[in-house]
């Protein structure tokens, strides 16, 4: 099962990617593709759309994180994703 979550990056800030990953891999471990990133301490995020939307349609689960993530960048509001 693959899952949408998020892959740490940085030393001493923390900056995460959102990755589209098997369930059975560590959280850095090999991902499939990488479908955006996520700044907590700028509250910056970028989201590849298409990518995300390629997964979601093909059964990937977002985590509990990734979902409140993607629904502030009112990815959900649009109704893309209901």
């Amino acid at each position: 099962m693959v899952k949408l979550r998020l892959k740490r990056c940085g030393r001493k800030q923390a900056i995460y990617r959102i990755v589209a990953i098997d369930v059975r891999s560590r959280r850095e471990g090999r991902d499939l593709r990488k479908v955006g990133f996520y700044d907590p301490i700028k509250n910056q995020t970028y989201s590849n759309v298409p990518a995300i939307l390629y997964f979601l349609e093909n059964g990937a689960q977002p985590t509990v994180t990734v979902h409140d993530i993607l629904r502030k960048t009112e990815l959900f509001k649009e109704g893309i994703l209901g």
